[in-house]
């Protein structure tokens, strides 16, 4: 890699790129992505525009065909990451450990060594620690261990909440590198505990300048906001590209089309409404059983909802600290850490599927920062 060069990211599962967002700020060139669903790709394309996405069945699909559908070649690749789906695994709801997506895991970890990067990233949910699916993420890590790559122990779970992220998430993240390398380490949390004196952003300074949606007629028909937002945040202003954020190394873009998108209104029946109404802030609805977020606070977990194989059920959407709705897919975003610019799919179904299943940028970087320190030690030594 010639000096200045950005050493090369392959996203695998790339859903709509909340990875691909963290790898990029932290300085890698994302220059490969691959996802099953035609949908995600479009997205990720929107978002990615240099980067080679490709729709694949990764069950079906060898390490040398990924190299040759996105012009990869024999091109080393620094990083492969990758947040394959992990329902099965879940703590919430039925666990289903022959949960075909389940042996993704095992489907990743043949791409690994066919692929060949100098480092990997695996994300997932808690749950792939616990019972019997232990026995899963055991075989992924023989199988990567036998084509020559260690596992950094002990295998941790990280809360996004602890990187800046206004939202209480917790996952698990597999770190392993190619033996001989330098082992990466997990990154520090930079807002430990969420404590105050790390100016810890809450719900409103991630969503407090986003318009009252219910006020604009249009955004029954179309999801871009095209009025002046409200006075930001800290947090929001550096999402809104008002103010440079020294972490992020991505090339710098302009907002998504004429005006906010993300910004479709949701229509409640009066009863609906009434029920919001009578919910205070930080507690739970208790016939939708949803959570009605406290400004000063942070959001529960944004969660995906099921694809058509399972369903399609939309996830149970936080409602509004002031307004007597649900949010939206740019506050949903928001609170994800995607900045303003990042597009999703313009239904709103399918947009809180991208959302709930994507790894938030902001955590995503802080994992990537911990794989470029490790990558570039190994260099100097080498």
């Amino acid at each position: 890699m010639k000096p200045g060069e950005r050493p090369a990211a392959v996203d695998l599962f790339c859903g709509v790129g909340g990875m691909s967002l963290g790898f990029e700020q932290a300085g890698f060139d994302v220059v490969a992505a691959v996802d099953i669903e035609q949908i995600n790709v479009d997205t990720h394309l929107k978002n990615f525009p240099s980067c080679q996405t490709r729709r694949m069945d990764l069950a079906a699909t060898s390490g040398t065909e990924i190299r040759k559908e996105t012009g990869l070649g024999t091109s080393h690749i620094a990083v492969a990451y990758a947040g394959p789906p992990c329902q099965g695994f879940s703590l919430i709801g039925k666990r289903l450990l022959q949960d075909p997506r389940n042996l993704l895991l095992y489907e990743l970890a043949r791409l690994i060594a066919e692929l060949e990067p100098s480092y990997f990233v695996v994300e997932n949910v808690t749950g792939i620690l616990f019972g019997e699916a232990k026995s899963v993420l055991a075989e992924f890590r023989r199988r990567v261990e036998e084509a020559g790559y260690r596992v950094v122990d002990p295998v941790e779970i990280l809360n996004a909440a602890e990187f800046g992220v206004p939202q209480r998430r917790r996952r698990v993240f597999v770190l392993g590198y190619r033996k001989g390398l330098v082992a990466p380490q997990y990154p520090e949390p930079s807002h430990p505990d969420h404590d105050a004196d790390t100016e810890s952003p809450t719900v409103w300074d991630a969503i407090g300048d986003l318009p009252a949606v219910d006020n604009y007629g249009y955004l029954l028909e179309t999801d871009e906001y095209r009025g002046r937002l409200g006075e930001p945040s800290a947090y929001a202003r550096v999402l809104r590209g008002e103010a440079s954020d020294s972490g992020d190394r991505s090339p710098r873009r302009s907002r998504n089309g004429h005006g906010l998108g993300g910004c479709l209104r949701t229509v409640h029946t009066a009863k609906i409404i009434q029920r919001f109404s009578n919910t205070s802030q930080g507690s739970t609805e208790p016939i939708s059983r949803y959570h009605r977020l406290s400004k000063n606070g942070l959001s529960p977990t944004i969660r995906a909802g099921t694809g058509p194989a399972q369903g399609s059920f939309m996830a149970a959407r936080p409602i509004h600290p002031f307004q007597d709705r649900c949010i939206t897919v740019r506050e949903a975003a928001r609170l994800h850490s995607f900045p303003d610019w990042f597009r999703f799919h313009p239904t709103k179904w399918h947009a809180f599927r991208q959302i709930g299943n994507s790894v938030p940028p902001r955590l995503a970087r802080a994992v990537a920062q911990s794989i470029a320190r490790a990558l570039k030690t190994s260099r100097r030594e080498g």
